[in-house]
């Protein structure tokens, strides 16, 4: 079966299956993926900012609720003014208030509705998040798989040129061999030495990057299922994309709450009516007397109701500014609609292209790792009998190392490739992949829980990390155990 067969086996109904095969561990995609969605901290951040997000719309419905206050005044006259013998010493009063707005010209209700819409195009942007790190994990997890393939081929590589080296040393003691071919083995068994160096620091670069992202160490990484779901042709992935892309159906909602931002800034210019009460009680504490009263009323009591209508007719040209202003955000965000849309189209085509060039890369360096292992056999028994040189075997070895290098980079390029294919047709979350993290977080549980609170005092606990440290773990090493590397 060829790697491509191997990649289409299998619909997007059976993703599922491929992916809660066996219990979630940290050796598992699976696991990482799992790991990743609960403690990443940019995708845990990505949340709390929607949860912000979330409470711009209690804010909006706030401008369109009853204002109430009262306030409390202490007076006490120092200097008595002149011609003012009869005012009062002192004074307490206490005021109560309310203003309840009944006409805004529209601005109360677009603004709640751009307030929605934003929530939506937020949760929107939380699934791009998802399928970007998402994406970063498998290719962290692929890079140390990768990785570890190539420090164990180095290693490899470097052993049999100590064994040519020590056979050549031999052969030349003998007079077989010339003092040349003595130092062709010295220099390619150096120079692998320095390869092996480069990929075991590249094997660490990749473990620590895991980490990151992560929040672990990459432990015993097994070999990732098959992905389900791809498409058999570009034009299809760019149809499914258009319309499952989260930052497609983002940049959409964020263009329909600019042209209700128009709506908000139109009603500076309409009138608004508004209803209001206020009622005070003073007490001035003994310190009121007037002429022929000898026991005057220490209290004083006012209520007032009414309702304020405000008609605009002249504001230095302020509300024309706010709508031509909010008019070019609007426009702005429908070319910024049109930018995301075509790099979404960009990326699903040139994820597509790669994961096919890939696919057929896979199927050339198989071949080319079997021909060169044949190639090998062939210069090492012809080398016996005379008709090759020593350099013709290290050359032949090289091509072999090379050959195996590719293919597991070939490997690990389809998969990230196919990865990254289904993120940009918006089929590469968590809802799609099924992890086992228990209830997966859905930012509908906090916008229903807030969206109607009104009370002043009904705040929320203090925040917590989500996101867990990674400053406890150890440094990682190079170490690649006996048998777990994977080899073309």
């Amino acid at each position: 079966m060829t790697a491509k067969q191997v990649f289409f086996r299998h619909s997007a109904a059976t993703v599922l299956l491929l992916l809660n095969a066996g219990t979630v561990r940290a050796e598992t995609l699976q696991g990482a993926l799992a790991r990743a969605y609960l403690s990443n901290p940019t995708l845990t951040g990505t949340r709390a900012q929607q949860r912000a997000t979330d409470e711009n719309v209690p804010i909006r419905k706030a401008d369109g609720r009853p204002d109430i206050s009262t306030t409390a005044e202490f007076q006490e006259l120092l200097v008595k003014p002149a011609r003012a013998f009869l005012a009062p010493s002192r004074s307490l009063t206490g005021t109560a208030s309310v203003n309840v707005p009944i006409y805004q010209g529209g601005a109360v209700r677009n603004g709640v509705k751009a307030a929605k819409v934003r929530v939506e195009a937020g949760q929107a942007n939380l699934r791009g998040t998802e399928a970007s790190i998402f994406s970063q994990v498998v290719a962290a997890y692929m890079d140390v798989i990768r990785d570890s393939a190539v420090v164990s081929l180095n290693q490899a590589n470097v052993s049999a040129l100590g064994v040519n080296l020590q056979a050549t040393n031999d052969r030349f003691e003998v007079g077989d061999l010339t003092r040349t071919d003595v130092a062709q083995s010295e220099s390619r068994l150096a120079l692998a030495r320095s390869d092996l160096q480069t990929a075991q620091a590249n094997l660490i670069a990749s473990r620590e990057n895991y980490i990151a992202l992560v929040g672990s160490a990459p432990d015993d990484l097994e070999p990732p299922p098959p992905l389900p779901g791809l498409p058999a042709t570009p034009e299809t992935a760019v149809q499914v994309a258009l319309a499952d892309n989260p930052d497609i159906i983002s940049a959409r909602k964020l263009r329909e709450a600019a042209r209700h931002d128009v709506k908000v800034a139109k009603a500076g210019v309409l009138p608004t009516l508004s209803g209001f009460a206020q009622g005070s009680y003073t007490h001035f504490l003994g310190s009121l007397n007037e002429p022929g009263n000898s026991d005057p009323s220490q209290t004083n009591k006012q209520v007032v109701a009414g309702a304020t209508l405000r008609l605009p007719l002249y504001q230095g040209g302020r509300p024309a500014a706010q709508v031509r202003q909010n008019q070019a955000l609007e426009s702005q965000a429908i070319e910024q609609e049109i930018e995301v849309e075509r790099g979404v189209i960009s990326q699903t085509r040139s994820a597509y292209a790669s994961w096919q060039a890939s696919l057929q890369s896979i199927e050339s360096n198989q071949k080319a790792v079997e021909a060169a292992n044949l190639s090998l056999e062939g210069v090492r028994a012809e080398n016996s009998v005379g008709s090759r040189t020593i350099l013709d075997i290290l050359n032949a070895e090289q091509e072999a190392l090379n050959a195996k290098v590719q293919l597991v980079s070939a490997r690990r390029n389809a998969y990230v490739a196919g990865f990254s294919l289904l993120a940009a047709m918006g089929h590469a979350e968590a809802d799609d992949l099924s992890l086992e993290t228990g209830a997966l977080y859905n930012p509908m549980v906090n916008y229903e829980r807030v969206k109607g609170k009104w009370f002043d005092w009904d705040f929320d606990p203090a925040p917590g990390p989500q996101a867990t440290r990674t400053v406890d773990t150890p440094a990682q090493n190079a170490n690649v155990p006996a048998g777990l590397a994977q080899q073309p």
